[in-house]
């Protein structure tokens, strides 16, 4: 199944729900939120809670997706593209200080208290990349759809007409950041030569390889010496869910060996998230995504200075 590959590329199809959009519903489900089970929930288990007080659901569609006319019912923006990107720095997509990560959930209600399910519209995509900031941000209780809308409106569950910015009251979320959790591009070039350390690449084969352009002008072709290539899309299955875990595991030990400290890179920090909720699923512990990915190694310095990352190309 061809999937985007990070916010720049080309991405799925909106998803088109049954004609006439679906009213919100004001009932409270009756099941009690309770413990989340893992990283990764289900549309059963979401629709048996959603609207229960203390639950917070978040959209986090990118491109089309963003633009798509209906959402889950009750779900607020997390606008990676908006306040939830440091648009000072060079990279897209790359992460806030703590002070404006804090505002940015507070202005749409989080409270510290309150349960996170993330999803998004091209399955499961920008969606991990939200979840990744929640966990780097010190925020545990956060989840991310698995399937995301697709999987949603495939259930015959009922959608309604993407509304207005949310405007309920402000939350008393604070960020407390956790080291190493999003890593800087020396910190990556490091773990390329440490011998219980991988670099994990997300994006496609031919992006790797360097036969397929950058999706963003600018940026050299190919990969990291000594990278491994792992897209992102090889974690789900035909239908846009993530594998079982027992697969999961499978496809990371036959890339990683004995190697369990993981760098994850992609196109600009979003894919690689994927690769971080599989890794977390498989059960890997040192997993720390890298914030500026593909954007940032592979701008080009000025030439004959240390100033350039190294880029090889090939499989």
């Amino acid at each position: 199944m061809t999937q985007p590959q990070d916010a720049a590329s080309e991405a799925r199809p909106a998803i088109r729900p049954e004609e006439g959009p679906e009213e919100e519903s004001e009932a409270r489900p009756e099941v009690p939120i309770g413990p989340l089970p893992g990283p990764l929930v289900g549309v059963d288990w979401l629709a048996g809670r959603l609207g229960a007080p203390g639950l917070v659901l978040f959209d986090a569609s990118v491109g089309a997706h963003r633009a798509a006319p209906h959402r889950i019912p009750g779900a607020r923006p997390f606008d990676l593209d908006g306040p939830l990107s440091d648009h000072t720095a060079p990279a897209p997509h790359t992460m806030p200080g703590a002070p404006e990560f804090t505002e940015a959930m507070r202005a749409l209600g989080v409270e510290d208290s309150d349960t996170v399910v993330v999803y998004d519209g091209a399955g499961v995509y920008s969606s991990a990349r939200a979840w990744w900031m929640l966990r780097a941000m010190g925020f545990d209780r956060a989840a991310v759809l698995d399937g995301g809308l697709p999987a949603w409106t495939a259930a015959g569950l009922p959608t309604s007409a993407t509304g207005p910015a949310y405007q309920g009251p402000r939350g008393s979320f604070t960020a407390r950041p956790r080291a190493g959790l999003l890593v800087d591009g020396a910190t990556v070039a490091r773990a390329l030569s440490d011998p219980a350390a991988v670099v994990l690449d997300a994006r496609t084969r031919e992006r790797f390889a360097g036969t397929a352009p950058e999706p963003r002008p600018g940026l050299r072709a190919g990969h990291m010496p000594g990278a491994v290539n792992l897209p992102f899309a090889e974690l789900q299955d035909p239908s846009g869910l993530m594998r079982p875990v027992g697969e999961l595991r499978a496809v990371f030990r036959a890339l990683t060996g004995d190697r369990d400290r993981l760098h994850l890179s992609c196109g600009s920090g979003v894919t690689a998230c994927v690769l971080a909720l599989g890794a977390d699923l498989a059960g890997y512990e040192e997993i720390a995504v890298y914030d500026g990915s593909w954007s940032e190694w592979g701008m080009p310095g000025t030439p004959g200075t240390p100033s350039e990352f190294p880029v090889t190309t090939g499989p």
